[in-house]
């Protein structure tokens, strides 16, 4: 059977391991530009084209 020490132990670990990795997802996440920037790009020429057609302009 496992001791209230070792699950104590068992809980700090993985809560500590479960913090690390949001942090390290985060910080990935963030400093992503190039997939980020890309798609941001995109979107606002589609919307700018978008917006051409409705006002009637070439």
């Amino acid at each position: 059977m496992i001791t209230d020490q070792q699950l104590n132990s068992l809980a700090i670990f993985l809560g500590t391991l479960m913090m690390g990795l949001i942090v390290l997802y985060h910080f990935l996440s963030v400093n992503d530009q190039d997939t980020g920037s890309k798609s941001t790009e995109e979107g606002a020429e589609k919307a700018s084209k978008h917006k051409l057609s409705i006002v009637g302009a070439k």
